[in-house]
């Protein structure tokens, strides 16, 4: 049976929620002393704070849940009506949900009174923002010591992924932060200095911020006491030191560097400053004012950094692409990541004293690296692909980048509702009989995902069934019929190995695994496979793509393909092979060709395992534009459809060209059309995470970065604007305005459980994604997605807090939030 989850489900079961320790009463402040929006806020007035386990092992969650008067919640709910969409936004309303991590700082402070404040800190927020729960007198001193101890526990837990049964007192104590930071401030509005002048005053810059320490000395004294002055200048003087001597933290130790390998060959040696990145602080810290940074060449193209001072061998590391060098010339610095073998990654800085320093080691460190990736000496490699390649790993900005302001979304934009559409919502007693979660009753996974450009559809592969879901408005996702049964016109059963959907969405085009000579045409009206193909005898169909960008949508007959040195048309009209012999190009060495794409105009786009990419303007010809390898091979190619903009997919990075001539006779020509002059390559823009996310990734996930082939948003009315690539739980989301325009970390990500597995954006649309998980489908909406912080890429947990009511099937077929039961697993072709 094809089964697949329901679309709309939280990813994780509410069965997991587990509160572990509550505190019963209290109210909720979120304290900003340093920002002009104001000291204090009173978030809830009255609320009950806990500790609670998530779906993920060594996960907890800090959750604060506002408390109703008697009568209140009622009331409320006449109000807000029946509707489920407006009740799940009251329930994030109703309670606030922070990941119990040690970089919050959560903390405990016993006053006099018998007041007693827990505080962390506001990680989405400005420096020194801090969310304050007042405990009611109430609440007794042992509930109190059982909670920090509890909260002690989660975050030794999470910090090291192992039981805190193990832990021992000492263990704990590094989560005892009250040493590290100044004296919790005030909550209540009646102490904060807010009447004060000092904060009364807008505040228009950072600067104008730390001036005020110099400010605060003014005669006040007949306004307000004189404790509230005091604490801001402590405030203010702790701001002041932040970059000067960074605050204690306690961070995983990076290993002891091995053994040196004997260098046969000295690339580079430079003299910098060492920095590590500190998780808990999230931030760069010095370790050493003085190393050297040493590339070496260590024998069969294998190569070595080494960094070390007098006093301290601080690191060795292979030079391998996984290292996801960024160079930033700005700022001097070389920012790179490590990984051991015990699964645990790093992050570290080198920063140069000038701009030639950092260049004689970036000639260095990328002849090592494009040695190791190539096998091939750099010094044979020609004067302008070489620039070609460390242009491409410096922190660049595109030449042609437009000037434009930031966008924001609205906030009318992030906060819509799945669903804006009228439904009939209602809750079904029976839970037990049409509520049921079925999981999948077979070996295989999906695979594969094909989107629909004509009708609203999309098809997920998993092994020989293909799921059938419809598209719906705002991000809803409906199963809508399962073909269970992948076989040959013979009977023979298999799995497709690639889909491509073909003739108005009508038909779909398979490949096997085991026989690339061969193609099939599956009639998707029927659900059946009703042709076979024959391509050729000699040579293989390794990916084939349509005619033009949006030939799916066309009764367009021909198709295009390549192999390993040959790139070709496909027409299934002809007798016997369908390779049409008059539109063959074939090489007489091996390009190794990975991809091929095509525009609205049908140019052609080629890339290789090589990392190379061709551009043609129709077949049968040489190429008029070869863009050089950076080194990688590449797995994934897409084309705008103006061939404006060239997306290339590695394995840890993403490639962006803009194929636009700026200059010469060719000026305004792309490169599909006419050659680029030897002297004016294009300009090639590398898009990377950035090593600290890299590290945090893997210290979440314990995976490297492995890139699914990227994509543009494709529509016949508008530009592209978005790209869209995961790499293992992580969905994530460049904003191409933001890529061209050289802004840092311009993408937004989601994460799930489980890796994703394909991906795609809705056709027509770049706010809408659909997702493929190894048991489920997605579609989602890009206000979904969040800029990646500690919590995001930790995961996104804002949405598990336990609804109001517990329900059976929530809504009909057409609601954002419908639930499947029993009767919606389909096992039956159309």
């Amino acid at each position: 049976m094809f089964v697949l989850k329901n679309v709309g489900k939280l990813l994780f079961g509410s069965n997991s929620q587990e509160s572990m320790i509550e505190l019963p009463q209290g109210q909720l402040y979120l304290v900003r002393p340093l920002s002009p929006k104001g000291y204090s806020e009173l978030i809830f007035k009255d609320a009950a704070v806990r500790i609670r386990r998530t779906g993920q092992d060594f996960q907890y969650q800090l959750v604060v849940q506002r408390v109703y008067e008697e009568g209140e919640a009622e009331l409320l709910a006449e109000e807000e009506g029946e509707d489920a969409e407006i009740d799940a936004l009251a329930a994030e309303r109703d309670e606030k949900t922070f990941l119990l991590d040690e970089a919050v700082h959560f903390r405990i402070e016993r006053r006099n009174r018998a007041e007693t404040v827990l505080a962390w800190k506001d990680l989405s927020g400005d420096v020194g923002d801090l969310y304050e729960f007042v405990c009611d007198p109430s609440v007794q001193p042992a509930q109190v010591d059982a909670f920090e101890r509890i909260a002690k526990q989660c975050q030794y837990e999470r910090k090291y992924r192992k039981a805190h049964a193990t832990a021992s007192d000492a263990d704990l104590r590094q989560f005892d932060f009250d040493d590290d930071e100044q004296p919790i401030p005030q909550a209540s509005p009646i102490h904060s200095p807010l009447h004060s002048p000092i904060l009364a005053r807008s505040i228009e810059s950072a600067d104008a911020m730390f001036q005020l320490k110099g400010d605060a000395g003014l005669a006040h004294a007949g306004r307000e006491s004189e404790e509230p002055e005091q604490q801001l200048q402590q405030q203010l003087q702790a701001e002041q030191q932040l970059n000067a001597s960074p605050r204690p933290s306690h961070p995983k130790a990076p290993p002891a560097a091995p053994p040196q390998p004997e260098p046969v060959e000295i690339l580079s040696h430079e003299l910098a400053e060492l920095h590590f990145f500190d998780f808990p602080s999230g931030s760069f810290v010095l370790r050493d004012a003085s190393v050297a940074a040493q590339v070496s060449d260590i024998g069969g193209w294998n190569y070595w950094l080494h960094v070390a001072s007098k006093d301290n061998e601080w690191l060795g590391i292979p030079v391998v692409a996984d290292m996801n060098p960024v160079f930033n010339f700005e700022f001097l610095s070389f920012i790179f990541n490590q990984f051991t073998d015990d699964g645990s990654a790093y992050s570290w800085l080198l920063r140069f004293k000038d701009q030639d320093t950092l260049a004689r080691f970036q000639e260095g460190l990328m002849q090592a690296l494009w040695e190791q990736l190539n096998e091939q000496k750099w010094s044979k490699v020609k004067d302008r692909e070489r620039q070609y390649v460390l242009d491409a790993f410096e922190d660049l900005k595109m030449d042609d980048a437009p000037i434009e302001e930031e966008e924001e979304e609205t906030e009318s934009e992030r906060d819509e509702t799945d669903d804006d559409r009228p439904a009939s919502e209602h809750y079904d007693s029976d839970e037990e009989e049409e509520d049921v979660e079925t999981q999948p009753n077979d070996d295989d996974v999906n695979s594969g995902l094909a989107v629909g450009y004509k009708h609203d559809r999309s098809f997920v592969v998993r092994g020989s069934k293909i799921g059938v879901f419809k598209h719906h408005p705002n991000n809803h996702l409906e199963f809508s019929t399962n073909i269970s049964k992948v076989e040959t016109p013979k009977g023979e059963l298999f799995s497709p190995k690639k889909v491509m959907l073909h003739n108005e969405d009508r038909n779909m085009i398979l490949q096997k695994d085991n026989d690339p000579h061969k193609l099939y045409r599956m009639d998707l009206e029927y659900g059946k496979v009703v042709d076979e193909w024959n391509v050729h005898e000699d040579i293989p169909v390794l990916e084939f793509a349509p005619e033009n960008k949006f030939a799916q949508m066309t009764h367009e007959p021909t198709f295009l393909g390549v192999s390993k040195n040959a790139l070709f048309r496909v027409d299934p009209r002809l007798s016997g092979t369908k390779l049409v012999d008059s539109q063959l190009k074939q090489y007489a060495s091996k390009n190794d060709f990975s991809a091929l794409s095509t525009t609205e105009k049908g140019y052609i786009a080629v890339a290789s395992n090589k990392g190379d990419i061709r551009l043609f303007d129709r077949l049968g010809i040489n190429a008029k534009t070869h863009i050089p390898a950076l080194g990688e091979p590449i797995i994934g190619l897409d084309v705008s459809a103006d061939g404006r903009w060239v997306l290339a997919t590695c394995r840890t990075y993403l490639l962006l060209i803009d194929a636009m001539q700026k200059a010469g006779k060719n000026e305004g020509k792309l490169g599909f059309e006419k050659s680029f002059a030897a002297d004016a390559k294009p300009q090639p823009r590398r898009l990377t995470l950035t090593p600290e996310h890299v590290a945090q990734f893997h210290y979440e996930t314990g995976q490297g970065v492995s890139f699914t082939p990227a994509r543009f948003n494709t529509s016949r009315t508008t530009e592209e604007s978005s790209i869209i690539t995961a790499t293992g739980p992580y969905i994530i989301d460049w904003n191409l305005k933001k890529v061209v325009r050289g802004a840092k970390a311009p993408y937004i990500i989601k994460r799930y459980t489980e890796n994703v597995k394909a991906d795609d954006f809705k056709f027509g649309s770049d706010q809408n994604v659909i997702v493929a998980l190894p048991n489920e489908v997605n579609m989602i909406g890009k206000n979904k997605l969040s800029r990646p912080t500690r919590e995001s890429i930790a995961g996104d947990f804002q949405r598990l807090s336990t609804p109001r009511r517990s329900s059976g099937r929530i809504g009909t077929r057409q609601s954002g939030r419908y639930k499947l039961g029993k009767e919606d697993v389909v096992d039956s072709p159309y």
